[in-house]
């Protein structure tokens, strides 16, 4: 075994207001306490970020949630932006405060989908303005979950700031075949996601089937069909995706599934955004599911946590991973390492 390394600056943790949950659960399972600060917003709606301790010379990690859901459909207090705008105050104090190192902690990496132009010309590169934003304010790593598109890293200059991309299929895959979740074979809900769906095969030694998705870009979140490439014919599927914002290609691919034989149905995402009639959209197919005799199951994750949700809904904690990813990072070693262990909390 190898000897583990010094750390490379004293450990501390301190998080945005709508991270603190998270934060909470990390630093517990670190044995680390919280940095005391601040966070205010002005009635007219500028913000502002305090550290209430020294952190100077230390290996920081800021938390921040791009993305909480309100309870009972209220509207969010605070938008995706907002809050993204409030990570970028959160690392600049923690610069300016003569951090040595600055980790900003985003497990959903907003604008992630607003990568490239896909043809259209007069539109902005937003993957990349963001990832400038973060490194202007002083951010020197930006450690995301299964971010949508892993190419988005060549955004961030590396001699200044660099993106850590963490997998969850390892940890996720285990935990899913503990539960019962993991079917017999998985399928991917576009020929975008094959090869995170051809890991997640890999890792449950399943098989392993693809949609084709046909989009309506003259509408926002709009899904036409879906394809099947493959056989399901009496299986129970696995549909894995990064993210479920509006629910519209979830609906599409188990329609597709279903029309082809499929038994059981499990859908498991890393970000449940769950946005617009996305509830609406899976309490239908889990309505359907109970009229029609088969077992259907929506499995999130705590990158975006849900109050009250319903009882087809399954949450798995990535916590234990974050804590290790960092426990890592701050003692030199290898992140790939602290993918592929087991959950502690």
């Amino acid at each position: 075994m190898p000897t583990p390394q010094p750390p490379c600056a004293p450990l501390k943790i301190l998080s945005c207001d709508a991270a603190r949950p998270m934060a909470r659960t990390v630093a517990r399972i670190l044995g680390q306490p919280l940095v005391e600060v601040e966070e205010t917003w002005f009635s007219c709606g500028e913000g502002k970020f305090i550290i209430h301790e020294n952190v100077r010379g230390d290996d920081l990690y800021i938390f921040q949630a791009a993305i909480v859901p309100a309870a009972s459909g209220a509207r969010p207090e605070r938008s995706v932006y907002d809050r993204f705008v409030m990570l970028l105050h959160a690392v600049e104090a923690a610069a300016l405060s003569d951090a040595q190192h600055i980790t900003a902690v985003l497990p959903y990496y907003p604008a992630a989908r607003q990568d490239k132009r896909k043809g259209r010309t007069r539109e902005g590169i937003s993957a990349g303005l963001f990832a400038r934003c973060l490194q202007e304010a002083g951010a020197t790593r930006v450690l995301c979950v299964d971010i949508h598109n892993p190419a988005i890293a060549g955004m961030f200059s590396p001699d200044r700031c660099r993106l850590e991309n963490v997998s969850l299929t390892h940890r996720f895959s285990r935990w899913l075949r503990r539960q019962g979740l993991c079917g017999d074979t998985v399928a991917s809900p576009d020929l975008g996601g094959m090869e995170r769906a051809r890991d997640y095969a890999a890792e449950l030694k399943t098989g392993l089937v693809g949609l084709s998705k046909e989009r309506d870009y003259t509408s926002t979140s709009t899904v036409l069909r879906s394809t099947l490439i493959g056989d399901v014919d009496g299986r129970d599927v696995l549909l894995v995706d990064d993210m479920i914002d509006t629910g519209g290609s979830v609906v599409a691919a188990v329609e597709e599934l279903k029309r082809h034989g499929a038994r059981h149905v499990t859908v498991a995402a890393t970000h449940p955004i769950m946005s617009g009639p996305a509830w609406d959209r899976m309490d239908a197919l889990a309505t359907r599911a109970a009229a029609e005799g088969w077992r259907f199951r929506l499995v999130g994750t705590s990158a975006i946590r849900h109050p009250d949700p319903p009882d087809y809904y399954r949450e798995y904690a990535i916590e234990p991973l974050l804590a290790a990813v960092i426990e890592h990072i701050n003692r030199r070693g290898s992140v790939t390492g602290a993918q592929q262990g087991e959950d502690r909390s």
